[in-house]
């Protein structure tokens, strides 16, 4: 009994760190990521189109670091995602959007706002963008003109 209440106390203690460990370790991609697109730049304007197609390549290949990274996360914290059922506007049906629908107004007010993006990883919407739920998916929409910028389909458990 002591043996398991000892476990308990130390799994207590210990998962905070872990998780903590794994959100720096996805800051430390993203940054990754950035400063990759950032050396790209930079050989392209000094005219060293063999180094930027080698800085793409590691590019991609961190992208796709990341992505698994996320996924890691996603699958050990599967209650973050599970949402309650979705409620769409009057009149709604759900059928799969591609990058560049367009949305009526009804669907991207503010009760359908993923408002802190940053608990599921999201990257922070610029200027006029905002996070929507649409059924299980989540979507990045241009808040003026209604328009798909970003879909990640089958977000929500």
């Amino acid at each position: 009994m002591r043996r398991l209440l000892i476990a308990a106390l130390a799994a207590t203690v210990l998962a905070p760190n872990i998780a903590s460990a794994q959100s720096g370790e996805i800051r430390r991609g993203q940054d990754e990521v950035r400063q990759g697109r950032e050396e790209v730049q930079r050989d392209l304007r000094r005219g060293d189109y063999r180094e930027a197609r080698e800085d793409r390549r590691e590019v991609r290949e961190d992208r796709r670091e990341l992505r698994e990274d996320w996924r890691e996360y996603r699958q050990r914290n599967r209650n973050v995602y599970r949402q309650g059922r979705y409620s769409g506007p009057r009149g709604y049906r759900y059928a799969p959007v591609r990058i560049g629908h367009r949305f009526a107004p009804t669907y991207y007010g503010q009760r359908y706002w993923v408002t802190n993006y940053s608990r599921y990883r999201l990257p922070r919407p610029g200027y006029n963008q905002r996070w929507i739920r649409y059924g299980n998916d989540v979507l990045l929409i241009n808040v003026r003109n209604g328009r798909v910028i970003q879909v990640y389909r089958s977000f929500y458990w």
